[in-house]
């Protein structure tokens, strides 16, 4: 695994420097090709604000040639439908912040200035041969591979935690709720390239995934192309980083 960390240096009229740390040397061999860069952005992540998704595509012009952005819109309100809003309300609640997160997107590619940034929602896919192919691929492994079943299952109960009342454990109907969620956004961490036509790409998020090192780490089972990379980008944190 590497645990070399990325700097990037700007003047300080710009906005906050970000690093970056690929999950490991094959990612970092992808990033440094800097063909593109994809910004996965979900519904109710309070850290894709617009100012945030404008600095990472300011920033990102130092590293890459180019950028989409995928945000989510399936499986929304089966989220807040297993946790007891009614049908329709549920579907009022997925649109709404469905639509906010479009907003927020747009929003920010425009006050970057930078052009050619790809803004997708998810469910553009769904038709696609690649995203079916991929798909279907992982929904196959859910079936016969434990290490991703239960790597699924702990990024379906984080992201259920913000969701969920009190501190309880989600029940099967909404831990299924939540893996299906993320099934959806699964075929950009396998093969973004076939998914949108790049030579080879890097999938950002400021944190490490527990899919991450299923996906990019071991060398059986369902993983990434070698064309996939994954990072975590995040806000620099502070000046005692080493430089690439």
């Amino acid at each position: 695994m590497s645990n070399t960390l990325l700097s990037t240096t700007r003047p300080s009229t710009t906005p906050p420097l970000f690093e970056a740390r690929p999950f490991s040397d094959r990612c970092r061999a992808v990033w440094d090709r800097g063909d593109h860069l994809l910004i996965g952005v979900s519904p109710g992540n309070s850290y894709f604000s617009h100012r945030r998704i404008t600095e990472l595509l300011l920033w990102s012009r130092q590293s890459f040639d180019a950028v989409d952005i995928v945000y989510a819109d399936l499986h929304v309100d089966a989220q807040f439908t297993v946790c007891g809003y009614p049908a329709e309300h549920a579907l009022r609640r997925a649109d709404k912040e469905v639509k906010a997160t479009r907003r927020r997107v747009r929003r920010g590619v425009e006050e970057s200035g930078r052009s050619g940034v790809g803004i997708h929602a998810l469910s553009e896919f769904g038709t696609a041969p690649a995203y079916l192919r991929l798909r279907r691929a992982v929904q196959d492994a859910l079936e016969t591979d434990q290490l991703l079943r239960d790597a699924a299952e702990s990024m379906a109960r984080s992201f259920l935690a913000a969701r969920l009342p009190g501190d309880g454990a989600p029940s099967s109907a909404q831990l299924a709720a939540g893996v299906a969620y993320i099934t959806a956004e699964l075929p950009f961490f396998l093969d973004t390239p076939s998914l949108l036509g790049v030579p080879s790409s890097v999938s950002c998020y400021h944190a490490e995934l527990p899919l991450t090192p299923v996906l990019f780490g071991r060398d059986e089972g369902l993983r990434a192309v070698a064309g996939q990379a994954y990072a975590v980008v995040r806000p620099h944190l502070g000046p005692q980083t080493d430089a690439a």
